[in-house]
């Protein structure tokens, strides 16, 4: 079992968890493949977390890359950074930045 994690990803956990579903459970190669067609800017972060991860199994463990699968993908949210728009009379309406973090697990599957 190898891990890596994000953390404070400047994208909105309810959409980072779109692409999150699309590898979960997956083979790594194909993961790769889904996220390298996602047009989600999560897509881009998830694969540099999977690619750390895939990393880890490798140089740590001493894992083979072609018998890894992606055993977790989590997407947590992280702190949120509260701005304020102006409104009418004197008034602000709230302006909420949302940050996520990524954990993802790598496995080797049983034969």
């Amino acid at each position: 079992m190898a891990k890596a994690v994000t953390k404070y990803v400047r994208v909105t956990p309810r959409k980072a968890r779109l692409a999150a579903d699309l590898i979960r459970g997956k083979h790594v190669e194909y993961a790769f493949q889904q996220l390298a067609h996602c047009k989600m800017k999560a897509g881009k972060l998830i694969a540099k977390t999977l690619k750390s991860a895939v990393a880890n199994a490798e140089n740590n463990d001493g894992k083979d890359r072609k018998n890894l699968y992606v055993a977790e993908m989590l997407v947590n949210p992280g702190p949120v950074m509260k701005r304020a728009k102006a409104r009418n009379r004197g008034g602000r309406a709230p302006i909420l930045k949302r940050t996520s973090h990524f954990v993802v697990r790598v496995e080797e599957q049983k034969e």
